[in-house]
């Protein structure tokens, strides 16, 4: 039987992930190391107190490294970025910081070209194509991408908001959320666009904005093979084959596929019409509906007949002249 070693049992995180874990996770995360630390020794290594409150990024290759890492905590930090000022203890460490500010991503992928800072939000890229999510929830069965999105879901099922936000005293259950909250106080938009220089709230619709320029579209149905660029814009897809209805309305049971066809119902039952006409003044429910009776103001008549050339205001008029051509009669459900 093979030997194992502090490698095979390490659980690792990049710097990005440790900073999005609480105080009780990164307890649990020095918890499980000391255990791991003392069965170690149980089979035969030695080892000193494990008092480190980092994660253990750097790679080891045997037990005794985990104490050269320790010292890498207290290790005088000499090597210093002349961009910006902050300082590393190791010369490999300021080399892979400096590519962030000249915009050098030198970690690329294969599979679509987009390229990244560093290999670990490579490897957490890859796993978008490959579909792979090797974190799942204890609780539920769900499964993420990267530990830290595990961390944030599980600590929605305990119910616990221990960050609070200081300006409205909102609550939330991780501290990630938290930030992105206090961006609607302080417009922050640090996330830019290497493509058009449009900023963004959150990294996630940075991504998303991107495969604008790149024509990404990595998520692909299983049903009918179309893509999208964006994991909801597929999901809301998949309800057309699926027939699924997840948003029911609560005074009368309607069911709805998407959330905001569930809103726009509503206004049924509180006789809210939100669309105004700015030209004269008269109201719709659907915002669909104001742009079909704008067009009457304008004379706009887009959509044309295939057999005698005639125009109407839309789609659904347009269907309805149609079967004067065809003979075709529109057949009703009772």
């Amino acid at each position: 039987m093979d030997s194992v070693t502090f490698q095979d049992v390490l659980v690792n995180f990049t710097q990005e992930e440790w900073a999005l874990l609480d105080n009780s996770q990164k307890s649990l995360y020095k918890d499980v190391m000391l255990e791991t630390c003392r069965n170690l020794t149980a089979i035969g290594y030695q080892w000193e107190d494990y008092n480190s409150e980092e994660p253990c990024q750097s790679s080891r290759r045997n037990g005794s490294s985990l104490q050269r890492h320790e010292k890498s905590h207290s290790r005088k930090k000499l090597h210093e970025s002349n961009l910006c000022g902050k300082a590393f203890a190791y010369q490999s460490q300021l080399q892979r910081h400096k590519s962030i500010h000249p915009g050098e991503k030198p970690y690329e992928c294969n599979l679509c070209g987009k390229a990244f800072v560093c290999n670990s939000h490579l490897q957490r890229h890859g796993r978008v194509h490959t579909g792979e999510k090797p974190y799942e929830c204890t609780q539920c069965g769900k499964a993420f991408t990267c530990p830290s999105s595990l961390a944030n879901h599980e600590s929605r099922h305990t119910g616990e908001k221990p960050y609070k936000c200081n300006q409205c005293g909102k609550a939330f259950a991780s501290r990630a959320d938290l930030r992105g909250h206090e961006r609607f106080h302080t417009l922050e938009k640090p996330y830019r666009c290497n493509y058009c220089s449009k900023a963004f709230a959150y990294p996630s619709n940075l991504r998303y904005h991107e495969r604008i320029h790149t024509g990404e579209k990595p998520y692909d149905c299983n049903h009918c093979s179309k893509a999208f660029a964006c994991r909801s814009d597929l999901l809301r897809h998949k309800r057309i084959h699926t027939g699924e209805k997840p948003y029911e309305c609560d005074q009368c049971g309607k069911a709805f596929a998407n959330h905001s066809h569930l809103q726009r119902h509503k206004n049924i039952h509180t006789g809210k019409i939100p669309y105004e006409c700015n030209h004269c003044g008269k109201a719709f429910p659907y915002r669909s509906q104001l742009q079909i009776h704008k067009r009457s103001h304008t004379g706009k008549e887009p959509f044309k007949c295939n057999h005698c050339g005639k125009s109407f205001l839309s789609p659904n008029i347009l269907q309805r002249h149609t079967r004067i051509h065809t003979g075709e009669k529109k057949t009703l459900s009772v």
